[in-house]
């Protein structure tokens, strides 16, 4: 599904150049669920915001679904991301002022899908990661682990086929945390490619295949056992 060839990430000011990635060479297959772990500022979500195209590189060369984007445009990314890519993020980014369902629906307005449509998949999608009583629900008046079942709704109701997640347990306990981490291993098991940023090595077993950062480089990767 991607492959990056000799990443690297540098962040310049007038006096000071910081390397947040270094040649990082990473493939991943489609369908496979791959946990990425190292310590704090090791350039983890820096990592993942490269592979979601919220960020470019400084040099290197990307290749999506067949394609190199290493030079495309923000609108030719910002394509890419509305049809392939779905985010989950720790802090859930759900809109206050939406309702449970709306917020879902959000991922959907610009695919120009019919509203009878949209409400079809919305309720399909909540009815999956159940939260289907909770649709005229503000994200307010939910749960941590409601809000959180919620924007993995988010992230997959337009069939994206790679969801990338920030540390999508890091603000939930860990009875919810497991819940969603048995979410996001369903979806594997449906097809979904699952690339997840964790501190947490027991929800990095979830995981096919563990990629270990550190001072912006990958220094290991580990294959669970079948």
């Amino acid at each position: 599904m991607l492959k990056l060839h000799n990443l690297c990430r540098m962040y310049r000011t007038d006096e000071v150049e910081t390397v947040a990635l270094n040649n990082v060479n990473i493939e991943i297959q489609k369908g496979e669920f791959v946990a990425i772990m190292g310590p704090s500022g090791c350039g983890k979500s820096t990592l993942l915001n490269l592979i979601g195209m919220l960020d470019s590189p400084s040099s290197g060369q990307y290749i999506f679904n067949d394609e190199d984007i290493s030079s495309y445009s923000e609108k030719q990314l910002s394509a890419v991301r509305k049809h392939h890519i779905g985010f989950i993020f720790q802090n859930f980014n759900l809109i206050e002022e939406l309702t449970v369902a709306e917020n879902i629906e959000l991922a959907l307005l610009y695919h120009n899908i019919p509203a009878a449509e949209r409400k079809e998949k919305v309720l399909a999608v909540m009815d999956m990661v159940g939260v289907a009583h909770r649709g005229k629900h503000m994200p307010s008046q939910l749960s941590g682990g409601q809000q959180q079942r919620v924007a993995v709704a988010r992230a997959v109701v337009g069939n994206q086929g790679l969801i990338l997640a920030d540390e999508p347990t890091g603000n939930l306990d860990s009875a919810h945390g497991q819940e969603v981490m048995e979410m996001l291993r369903s979806l594997n098991q449906q097809g979904s490619t699952i690339v997840m940023v964790t501190h947490s090595p027991a929800h990095a077993d979830y995981a096919n295949r563990t990629i270990n950062l550190f001072d912006g480089a990958v220094v290991t990767q580990s294959v669970r056992a079948a």
